[in-house]
């Protein structure tokens, strides 16, 4: 055996000896039990994450009645309200979750959304209601892009994307529990009570997550790690100046934007989450005005069968993915084309149907095909990327996403229902699809909200005409804003499609650029 405190060769007794140095640090190991118990934990938070983002839209028309607000003040609440702060702030703590415990941003950040959720309920206008919103993004901001980075380093690349899919099955789930249990809050109780009781229970899971999970070394699981016994050292913290902060993002944002398969899934993501977020905001109140089915009922439709189909359609895409990329890199933008592509028309099926039992039915199949695109997406950003970048990838990827789908879909969207609504009040006859296109831009928003506030006759009204033009122009509105939602949609999957187109070799040299294996 060799003698590793020995002197160099050649020196004698009496020589100076070598400097002895430091045995390399063990690598930590996580057995596989806990590395599902701290992605069980991160699901669990983004779980709660989208119930307190996405009740919202299943108690919206209990609020749109209530403080007598239009459907593009409805879109705000559920979109720009909340995204403004959640993008913005986004980027400043991924950077700190580069250089401190990611752990403690996460756990932090947990409290703060779910004290501002509580506090909506308490909201007694409009004004103080978007406040409080605004206080759920600053909190939100501070789990995602951490989340990855964690979970970039507990799981190897070739399982990176079956990682991200579970916990990224936290939105079909929390969006479920917020349906069916919002919906059961609201018409038994109040949407008062709703945003307090979702509220509440946040607490105790940043608990959990500050005592149970631990801060991994950066890059713990890259290849050139995993494949010794001791831990490859950390990547260096970059300065902590300005400039160097912004050399950090710019590089990142060069991956993002400059590359053609990765910004293409980037406009890929933020297209789809579009559709999603500003079909999603309007689906609970389109069952309600269009088949007059009650707050409990509406939640668990679009809960349980929304939430089964696109909880499945979740895990699918990541762990399909990740086996199919073993073949070709190319399947982590061709599996969300095509799912995509299949699941739209079968969205617009649901709000052609001529009744609710048929539209659940629908509702139970486009989710399995169109949220393969989650972990593929989260995925190949994260190998590209490294160690030290990949929060930072994710809250910039956030900011580009958020800002324009969260942000603008919902408002968007209601903007839309607001100006089909007022055509169809004033043009009875045109009940067509296109036709109503063609002429929904010249009619006047304030028109319909003047006659018909919160979407229906002005209260002690005895004009039974008039209550009949209300919410039959409304539900009329609400169908086509929700098909033009999905067109987006569409649009999205040709994105995929050209992502596909150059991904393999993006992906081999970002990992040969960082030195690492396969």
């Amino acid at each position: 055996m060799t003698d590793t405190t020995a002197g160099p060769p050649g020196a004698g007794i009496g020589a100076e000896p070598a400097p002895v140095s430091a045995p390399p640090a063990a690598k930590p190991v996580y057995t596989v039990g806990y590395k599902r118990l701290v992605l069980a934990l991160l699901v669990t938070a983004y779980t709660f994450n989208f119930i307190d983002r996405t009740i919202i839209a299943t108690i919206g028309q209990a609020i749109k009645l209530d403080l007598k607000i239009s459907d593009t003040q409805l879109g705000l609440l559920g979109g720009l309200y909340f995204a403004l702060l959640y993008t913005l702030l986004g980027i400043p703590i991924a950077r700190f979750a580069e250089r401190f415990s990611r752990v403690n941003i996460i756990s932090g950040a947990i409290v703060i959304w779910s004290a501002f959720t509580a506090l909506c309920g308490v909201a007694s206008s409009f004004l103080m209601l978007g406040a409080f919103r605004f206080g759920v993004g600053v909190g939100e901001a501070g789990l995602s892009p951490p989340s990855h980075s964690l979970i970039s380093d507990y799981f190897e690349p070739k399982r990176r994307a079956s990682a991200l899919s579970v916990y990224s099955f936290g939105i079909p789930l929390g969006t479920m529990l917020g349906a069916v249990i919002g919906g059961y809050l609201a018409q038994n109780f109040s949407w008062r009570i709703a945003f307090i009781i979702v509220g509440v229970p946040g607490v105790l899971v940043a608990l959990a997550i500050r005592m149970l999970i631990k801060e991994p070394p950066r890059g713990h699981s890259e290849p050139e790690a995993a494949a010794g016994t001791a831990v490859a050292a950390e990547p260096p913290k970059p300065p902590a100046t300005l400039g160097s902060e912004l050399t950090e993002i710019f590089a990142v944002m060069k991956i993002l934007f400059a590359k053609w398969p990765v910004v293409n899934m980037v406009l890929g993501v933020t297209l789809v989450s579009f559709a999603g977020y500003g079909a999603g905001q309007f689906i609970p109140p389109y069952f309600i005005r269009t088949f007059h089915l009650n707050y409990a009922q509406v939640g668990l439709i679009t809960g349980l069968a929304g939430g089964f189909s696109s909880g499945l359609g979740t895990l699918l895409g990541g762990f399909m993915s990740d086996r199919l990329a073993r073949l070709n890199p190319r399947w982590y933008a061709l599996i969300p084309a095509i799912g995509l592509t299949i699941a739209t028309p079968l969205y617009m099926a649901i709000y052609l149907a001529p009744t609710w039992q048929m539209a659940t039915i629908i509702f139970l199949i486009p989710g399995v095909f169109a949220y393969t695109y989650l972990g593929p997406t989260f995925g190949v950003v994260q190998n590209m990327v490294d160690t030290r970048r990949r929060a930072t990838a994710t809250a910039i990827l956030f900011f580009f996403l958020n800002l324009i789908a969260l942000g603008g879909g919902p408002p968007f969207i209601g903007w839309v229902i607001d100006h089909f609504a007022s055509f169809h009040f004033t043009h009875p006859d045109a009940q067509g699809f296109f036709q109503s296109v063609g002429g929904f831009l010249s009619a006047k928003r304030a028109v319909f909200q003047t006659a018909c506030p919160g979407g229906i006759a002005p209260k002690g009204s005895t004009d039974l005409a008039l209550g009949a033009a209300c919410k039959g122009s409304l539900v009329l509105a609400t169908r086509h804003g929700i098909l033009i939602a999905y067109m987006f949609g569409l649009w999205g999957a040709f994105h995929y499609f050209l992502a596909s187109i150059g991904l393999k070799e993006a992906l081999a040299k970002a990992r040969a650029d960082r030195g690492e294996g396969d």
